[in-house]
């Protein structure tokens, strides 16, 4: 069997810059996970639609399953890895902890990743505001309770560092 070519791309990751080879088919979700050892970005369904894998490209967050890597040239990627700095939890991290935001955990980076990008957009969103932000992002344990109470708790802590 023909091994494929390999592209060489350049992407910041977590505000790093790296040069990645990669195939034309590989899914970011994939280089993450086996070339970066960005394990925090979880592949579930592979399809776009359960959300676990949901990582920040340039700002706005998207299912790393359904991007080639290939096409991520130039861009930047943030993963839940690159949340805390100096090894402290990033605010929306630490509310997932408060209020008990993971059971099992899988879904977590996911929703932890959509809840920055609706917390950018959104600083202060309603329950109904935050119900359709995580609306592609699925818990298999149905924790959708504490995740909308950790949600709001981001909300309020990030408004904290604002002052």
């Amino acid at each position: 069997m023909k091994e494929q070519q390999k592209s060489l791309i350049q992407l910041t990751l977590n505000g790093e810059i790296l040069s990645l080879l990669v195939e034309a088919h590989w899914t970011l979700s994939k280089v993450l996970r086996n070339d970066c050892g960005h394990t925090g970005t979880k592949e579930a369904c592979g399809e776009g639609a359960c959300g676990s894998c949901t990582v920040l490209i340039d700002g706005v967050a998207v299912p790393a399953c359904m991007v080639l890597a290939i096409e991520q040239e130039g861009k930047n990627i943030e993963t839940i890895e690159g949340l805390s700095k100096n090894g402290e939890l990033h605010p929306i991290q630490e509310a997932w902890l408060e209020e008990y935001g993971a059971q099992c955990g899988f879904c977590s980076p996911g929703m932890i990743m959509t809840t920055k990008y609706l917390l950018s957009k959104n600083p202060d969103p309603t329950d109904d505001e935050i119900k359709e932000a995580l609306g592609g992002n699925l818990c298999i344990c149905n924790n959708y309770e504490h995740i909308i109470n950790a949600v709001r708790s981001s909300a309020k802590k990030m408004a904290k560092e604002l002052v």
